[in-house]
């Protein structure tokens, strides 16, 4: 916007340009006209005087004279651009160096025969000329053609609007000047009165305006002092509890919100990764870290924006000493104390804010907050994040009970799953586990029976590894893998020239297993002869050697293995009766993978991430397509079967994760052939699957939801879609 001063200076300025173009126009049209008139009039001059002077010269018609007559007046005449003669349309002479221009010839002629005319003209190159056509001896004679440049003409005309120009900028600078001088002195007290409230306006309400004088303005600025005074007394006050009511309408929504949707969040740590996510909405640092105990102080829970930990011991003792110090927020510099239990992130900054966490005057944990060198957080933004803190406080003491029971239930469930290193959590695999472990401590035969592949080598050596015996030898003899003379010299030993080959006495296996225990699997191939002296040792301890006469006494513990029905056996007289039940002391019979399949995503894992260890691979799981394929093949070979799958599998993935493409073509082709050919059974299987596990947690809901990876009220949905209840004990 343009100031009265401006406004002033330029109607100053338009006045003097005005009138002086005004003035310019009116003498330069005048000048203009008389150039004109002063050019036509010498032009008829020459006319008529070159007329008189070629008169005689073409009447005797000497063409030289008249040349030279004209190129006379032409050279003298410095404004005179042509000069031609024509006689009865016939050029007689002509200045021009080149040849007359044709069209020139037709541009004018004379209207009377005793008077000349003038007519203006431009040429080609767009040069204008002033065109005189004169009759010679009242045209009888021809007609004289001058023609006058208007270049000279033009040149004076333009030296003239160059000099008023001059002049006009000349009175302008002296009209501006005096106007300058004037308007500042009349406009200098409105002009600071109008600054200030400029400034005023944009909120700088410590602006004045001085007051001396007792002029009107004087007057005017003294009041408008006065007024500003008040205004800012006002808005100083309005600010104030403008900031109060936001502050205190933000604080209570911010912990309305926070208070209402934290108490439906479902675990720990979606509880503090929120919590994180709004208390960054408030304070400028970012980077925040919550603690909490567990109920005992035996864990430490460690949850940022991305990253979970659980904590144990001395990081659990040394948060422990540092927070039973606070009673309330606290600043603490970088070396200031020992916080190893924190991120590395969190260790190098300058300092950090530390919230305890109390409920119930019990002490829950603590929120850090790391403070990078540009913080710039305020103290009431502190008092906030507190205050949520010990809002929220009763809803982080029920998440950690939560998440404690939650690590119980896993650590339990993983204790369950393994067992010296067998890997399954199935019921009827948690039957096999307390068996082994009653019966491990004894000397007692134990039969275990089970199809090819179910691991029954791995139920041998858990027993033997849970037994007084095992710090003896445990000895595996594949009684499949010899004929029966060389089983008989396997089992029992030879002495030198038993037999042919025999060049030296050899100890059988029962002897080197002395005082350990002895593995017979696949005892169902056994020949009679052998069954026979196995039949005494069992009874006695006491065998010879083959071609020996010694009797020889061992301490052994014997464990058999069959995929045989051994009963089958005795009944076609295959298998020794007696022998049978000197084995069958303690039979342990196990399921096949089939019949086990809520093991096949643990066990299939395992293999994985031993495999992908072995190969130097990052794999580390399976698509949920490749899942499938596993939960749906039949397993004839059981988790040996399974073992090599996942062998296969991993050698050749050239991902993170094992797909469908990784798996070997025949369980592709049975996965296929088997999922086209049922119909109906992915509802028979989840029901089947569900019941399962119910079994095993002793229908415990919660902890059957956390095996299974989903709700607890998913769980109550599937039991009444399947219309499943609790089985009543007799």
């Amino acid at each position: 916007m343009q100031s009265l001063k401006s406004k002033l200076l330029l109607a100053v300025a338009g006045l003097v340009i005005g009138s002086s173009l005004i003035i310019s126009l009116l003498v330069t049209h005048s000048f203009s006209k008389s150039l004109l008139e002063s050019m036509t009039a010498n032009a008829e001059h020459l006319a008529h005087m070159v007329g008189l002077e070629v008169t005689d010269k073409i009447l005797i018609n000497d063409l030289v004279a008249l040349q030279k007559t004209l190129d006379h007046h032409s050279n003298s005449s410095p404004s005179t651009a042509y000069i031609f003669v024509l006689k009865d349309k016939q050029v007689l002479a002509h200045t021009f160096s080149q040849g007359i221009p044709s069209e020139l010839i037709e541009a004018n002629d004379i209207i009377q025969n005793d008077a000349g005319h003038f007519k203006k003209i431009v040429s080609t190159d767009g040069e204008h000329f002033l065109d005189f056509a004169w009759p010679i001896f009242s045209g009888k004679a021809g007609v004289l053609r001058l023609g006058f440049s208007e270049k000279p003409y033009k040149q004076q005309v333009n030296q003239l609007w160059f000099q008023m120009t001059a002049i006009t900028f000349v009175v302008l600078l002296l009209a501006y000047a005096i106007s300058l001088f004037f308007i500042k002195r009349l406009t200098r007290p409105l002009t600071t009165l109008a600054a200030v409230a400029e400034k005023i306006d944009e909120g700088n309400l410590d602006e004045r305006v001085d007051t001396k004088g007792t002029d009107e303005v004087s007057k005017l600025a003294f009041s408008f002092n006065r007024m500003v005074e008040r205004i800012k007394e006002y808005t100083q006050r309005l600010e104030e509890k403008a900031r109060e009511l936001d502050r205190a309408h933000r604080q209570t929504r911010t912990s309305f919100t926070i208070a209402r949707e934290v108490g439906a969040l479902p675990n720990l740590k979606d509880v503090c990764v929120y919590l994180i996510k709004k208390l960054q909405e408030i304070v400028t640092c970012e980077q925040m870290l919550v603690l909490v105990f567990g109920t005992r102080k035996e864990l430490l829970f460690s949850q940022t924006e991305r990253e979970s930990n659980i904590f144990y011991k001395e990081a659990v003792s040394q948060a422990a000493d540092f927070l039973n110090g606070l009673d309330s927020m606290q600043v603490i510099k970088k070396g200031s104390i020992d916080l190893s239990f924190l991120p590395q992130s969190f260790q190098s900054t300058e300092k950090m804010a530390v919230f305890p966490i109390h409920h119930e005057k019990q002490l829950l944990g603590a929120m850090f907050i790391a403070c990078p060198n540009n913080c710039n957080c305020v103290r009431k933004e502190l008092d906030v994040i507190d205050l949520i803190i010990n809002q929220t406080s009763g809803v982080i003491q029920r998440s950690a009970v939560y998440e404690e029971e939650i690590q119980r239930l896993k650590t339990r469930t993983e204790n369950t799953a393994e067992f010296s290193g067998i890997i399954g959590k199935n019921h009827q695999m948690q039957v096999v586990y307390r068996l082994i472990g009653d019966i491990a401590p004894t000397d007692a035969t134990v039969l275990i029976q089970g199809e090819s592949g179910t691991g029954k080598e791995l139920v041998a050596r858990a027993i033997h590894r849970q037994s007084p015996r095992k710090d003896k030898p445990f000895v595996v003899i594949n009684c499949s893998a010899y004929s029966p003379t060389l089983l008989e010299s396997e089992l029992f030993g030879h002495e030198k020239g038993a037999f042919t080959g025999a060049e030296r006495k050899k100890p059988g296996r029962f002897e080197q297993a002395n005082r350990g225990t002895v593995f017979l699997d696949e005892i169902g191939e056994v020949d009679s002869s052998a069954q026979i002296k196995l039949l005494r040792v069992l009874q006695s301890k006491k065998f010879e050697r083959i071609g020996g006469e010694e009797t020889l006494t061992v301490d052994v513990r014997i464990l058999a293995a069959t995929n045989k029905d051994l009963i089958q056996e005795v009944k076609t007289g295959q298998f020794r009766e007696d022998l049978f039940y000197r084995l069958n002391v303690i039979p342990i019979q196990l399921p096949p993978l089939r019949n086990r399949r809520n093991d096949l995503p643990l066990l299939a894992r395992f293999f994985l991430a031993r495999f992908a260890d072995e190969q130097g691979k990052t794999i580390q799981e399976f698509s949920s397509e490749a899942l499938r394929f596993l939960l749906d093949y039949n397993w004839p070979g059981n988790v040996r079967e399974l073992e090599n799958i996942i062998e296969h599998a991993v050698v050749l993935s050239k991902g993170s994760r094992i797909e469908v493409l990784d798996l070997p073509s025949a369980l592709v082709s049975a996965h296929s052939a088997y999922t086209g050919g049922a119909h109906g059974t992915i509802y028979e299987n989840e029901k089947k699957l569900l019941v399962e596990v119910l079994d095993e947690c002793g229908w415990n809901k919660k902890e059957a939801a956390i095996r299974l990876g989903i709700s607890r009220s998913t769980i109550y949905d599937k039991l009444k879609k399947y219309r499943i209840s609790k089985p009543t004990m007799h």
